[in-house]
C-alpha cells in the first residue's frame, strides 16, 4: 500500500507565495514521476507541473516562471514552490506518484493524495 500526504496549502492574497509539499510512503520500491495537478470550482483537474526520478520537468504553459517543481528522492517528496499566485491559480492542488510497489513485479501503479486547497485572494 502506498499513501501521499500533501501539505501547505492556504489562503494568500494576489502575488504571494505558498510551497506546497507532498510525501508517498509504504510499500514503494520506485516512484518514476511525481506531479502536482489541480482542479478549480465547476473545471476539470489539469497538470500543473512535474518531474522525473531524473529530474526532467513540465510546466503547464500557464505556470511557467512563476511555480518550480523539485523533489528529494531520499525523502519520497515532492514540492511545488508557487510564487506570484493569481486568483486563478484558486483550487484544490492533488499529488501524484507513478509508483513501483515492493510487492514485486515492474509495473508502476498511479496514486492520488487526498489534495489540499489553495487560494488566491484578489
Amino acid at each position: 500500500q502506498v499513501q501521499l500526504v500533501e501539505s501547505g496549502g492556504g489562503l494568500v492574497q494576489t502575488g504571494g507565495s505558498l510551497t506546497l509539499s507532498c510525501e508517498a510512503s509504504g510499500s514503494i520500491f520506485r516512484i518514476n514521476t511525481m506531479g502536482w495537478y489541480r482542479q478549480a470550482p465547476g473545471k476539470q483537474r489539469e497538470l500543473v507541473a512535474a518531474i522525473t526520478s531524473g529530474g526532467s520537468t513540465y510546466y503547464a504553459d500557464s505556470v511557467k516562471g512563476r511555480f518550480t517543481i523539485s523533489r528529494d528522492n531520499a525523502r519520497n517528496t515532492v514540492y511545488l514552490q508557487m510564487n506570484s499566485l493569481k486568483p486563478q491559480d484558486t483550487g484544490v492542488y492533488y499529488c501524484n506518484a507513478d509508483v513501483v510497489p515492493t510487492s514485486g513485479g515492474t509495473t508502476a501503479y498511479v496514486y492520488w493524495g487526498q489534495g489540499t486547497q489553495v487560494t488566491v485572494s484578489s
